[in-house]
């Protein structure tokens, strides 16, 4: 990790010479680069090597009353500008989040929270048209998370407009077509411990998204919901976890479909500190058929089922990873079936 910290100034004017303590801070550089191998079954594979590069400028300081604020700002492959997330720690206050880009606020923080040794099952490599929900976090957004108070953590975020693109310093997004507005996410944390060691691992999560809907034209005309809820629970060595989703889309006359219903269930074991393996399912079926339309399809082509067993090792800033992926009715098309095999070694600095 490189690190720039605390930036002189003797050299600058005597009107410069004192700078407030508010601008006091560090800042560091951080990276990694990322190799991957991926083989897919039955199908032509092309150049199979992948690699990423990456890296995030991370600042922090103190303010005088104590507050906290730190930014980050993320970079993929080739330099590529990817997202910038400010926080503001506020002591008994909570903490207010700014974010842009990450995906990281809101009910998104909860699409797949099933152990794994490494990725989720949809998210090592192979395209399968699993759904997850999303809420704010895609739109930019701000979120307010309040103290955790007897294991309880509670979470709001608002994005005031859904899907615009980011927008810089002084601007503003576009307004998006399809009418919709405002969007709000509720997410609430339990470890309900009880001050006992056998219950420590235990943490109850649910999440709630609505976006308000203009009716600016007839392609939708409600309101759309989101919802989650699971479970995780950790034992020495092992951790399990299910979860359940919903995507209600609202009124519509562009698809067939307007309601998607998901679950997930995951294991993941470690070995030993640096060794560590999982099995992870996820499914997502088709639901809530528009009236005026008839059920299409096969019930096959109506359900995508993704399952994926992965190891993960760490030796020092190393990591090797693999998975096996297997899915069904890829992207909800009947018997079109997909399996792949990734091997990724990541180096951090």
């Amino acid at each position: 990790m490189n690190k720039l910290t605390k930036v002189g100034c003797s050299a600058l004017c005597g009107s410069l010479a004192a700078i407030s303590s508010a601008n006091a801070g560090d800042l560091t550089i951080t990276g990694g680069a990322d190799l991957t191998f991926t083989s897919l079954n039955k199908e032509v594979t092309g150049n199979p090597i992948g690699m990423g590069s990456n890296y995030t400028l991370k600042g922090s300081g103190e303010l005088d009353n104590g507050w906290t604020f730190d930014l980050s700002i993320a970079n993929t492959n080739a330099g590529a500008y990817s997202a910038t997330t400010l926080n503001i720690g506020m002591g008994g206050l909570g903490k207010l989040t700014v974010d842009q880009g990450s995906s990281a606020n809101g009910i998104q923080a909860y699409d797949d929270m099933m152990p794994t040794a490494w990725e989720e099952p949809q998210g090592a490599g192979l395209s399968t048209g699993i759904r997850t929900v999303s809420g704010v976090g895609p739109s930019q957004n701000i979120q307010w998370a309040a103290p955790t108070i007897l294991g309880t953590s509670l979470v709001l975020a608002w994005a005031p407009d859904m899907g615009t693109s980011d927008t810089g310093d002084k601007a503003t997004g576009g307004v998006v077509t399809g009418g919709k507005g405002r969007g709000l996410d509720a997410t609430i944390n339990i470890n309900p411990s009880l001050g006992t060691e056998i219950l420590s691992g235990l943490n109850l999560f649910a999440g709630a998204h609505e976006t308000y809907v203009h009716n600016r034209n007839t392609t939708i005309e409600e309101e759309t919901y989101q919802g989650v809820a699971g479970v995780t629970y950790s034992l020495g060595p092992v951790s399990v976890g299910w979860q359940v989703s919903g995507d209600y889309l609202g009124e519509t006359t562009a698809e067939d479909y307007n309601a998607y219903k998901s679950h997930a269930f995951g294991i993941s074991f470690n070995v030993n500190d640096d060794l560590s393996v999982s099995y992870g399912k996820h499914q997502t079926r088709k639901a809530g058929y528009v009236t005026s339309h008839a059920q299409s399809g096969t019930p096959a082509s109506r359900l995508v089922t993704v399952e994926s067993i992965q190891a993960a090792y760490t030796m020092g800033g190393a990591s090797f990873r693999v998975a096996d992926v297997n899915a069904d009715n890829v992207f909800f098309s009947a018997d079109k079936n997909r399996s792949a095999t990734i091997v990724s070694m990541g180096l951090a600095f």
